[in-house]
């Protein structure tokens, strides 16, 4: 289990600090407009986690035999489609107060090129009886920096064959981390074989199955204590990832190679919450006036679900308890996984 701690931690590590440099708290000086803002900048890494980590559950219909396990390594790549490199301004229904100042429509999302024009906005409001504005950009999209620009996400995990044809499969890490970033993770899955439901097609290499799983993936993100216009106090950023997954696949299993599918249902959820305290430094309307700070607590709390049906096609190459397999997953944000495995019947 220590390659899933790796690996899981790695995945939270590289997409935070990708947001941390992308200064994602200067959007907090559009007070009223900042939660529409970061949900449409952070939407693409949302929905491509969720979809990621709803693959990856089987490479096989087949169950194990009674104790029975298998141990699978692998990693899924979300793809975003091109359409969610990029949001529209106008379909947010910003505030009067926020207004663009560089005449673009649209600014990229997270999963957007940096080449890109991000948009660059004004906030205008009172504070104590004087008016005041800040200006801001919005940060540039992390395309460049993405694996094959697809959001990645571990698939790791151990299936553990029980009686009346069942595997269990489990997906766990508990909540650790490397400076700034903790990740917890934990995932459990149920197969149930019903080949033998279909009468004389237990006789041939074809197997059938039922999955259901969910998995939730846990991030602490510490921001800790950042200065300029939007200076910090303690402050950090809580991510909870809910996902769940209903499947009806098949495979043939042929002695060296098998190949497999499954048609279903992906869904989840994203909880995002910026904890602390943020102190906004705006400016006066009156020049030379020294600038007016107003302090917020816990600016940020946002939610968003997802869904889509899916289809997969994989094959697996077996050597012995050795296996390496590899799957594609048409849905909203196509999804590739692959990986290897060590299976004990």
């Amino acid at each position: 289990m220590k390659v899933l701690k790796a690996i899981s931690i790695f995945t939270a590590i590289f997409c935070f600090s990708k947001l941390q440099s992308q200064e994602l708290e200067t959007i907090l000086l559009a007070k009223d407009d900042a939660t529409k803002l970061t949900k449409a900048y952070l939407a693409p890494s949302f929905k491509g986690l969720m979809f990621a980590m709803n693959n990856g559950w089987y490479h096989t219909a087949k169950v194990h035999k009674k104790f029975g396990f298998d141990i699978s390594i692998g990693a899924n790549a979300a793809a975003v489609p091109s359409q969610d490199e990029i949001f529209s301004i106008a379909e947010l229904g910003l505030s009067n107060n926020t207004t663009v100042t560089n005449g673009v429509s649209t600014s990229p999302t997270v999963a957007g090129g940096e080449s890109t024009t991000p948009a660059q906005f004004q906030y205008s409001t009172q504070i104590e009886g004087q008016n005041v504005t800040a200006n801001f950009t919005m940060p540039k999209g992390i395309k460049e920096d993405l694996p094959t620009s697809a959001i990645p996400a571990p698939a790791i995990q151990v299936g553990v064959g029980l009686p009346y044809k069942l595997d269990a499969i489990v997906r766990y890490v508990p909540k650790i981390g490397v400076d700034n970033v903790k990740v917890g993770l934990f995932g459990l899955g149920i197969k149930k074989e019903i080949t033998e439901w279909f009468g004389p097609l237990d006789k041939l290499p074809l197997h059938i199955s039922l999955l259901a799983a969910y998995s939730n993936m846990s991030v602490d993100y510490e921001i800790g204590n950042v200065s300029g216009d939007v200076s910090t106090q303690n402050a950090s950023t809580e991510f909870d990832l809910n996902t769940y997954t209903v499947q009806a696949i098949a495979s043939l299993n042929f002695p060296i190679i098998n190949v497999y599918g499954g048609v279903g249902y992906n869904a989840g959820n994203v909880k995002l919450n910026m904890l602390g305290t943020y102190t906004l430094s705006y400016d006066p309307a009156i020049n030379g006036a020294p600038n007016v700070e107003e302090s917020i607590t816990d600016p940020i709390s946002l939610k968003t679900n997802s869904g889509s049906m899916n289809a997969t096609i994989g094959a697996r190459l077996s050597l012995g308890f050795f296996k390496l397999y590899g799957s594609y997953t048409l849905q909203e944000y196509n999804t590739l996984n692959a990986g290897i495995a060590f299976s004990f019947r």
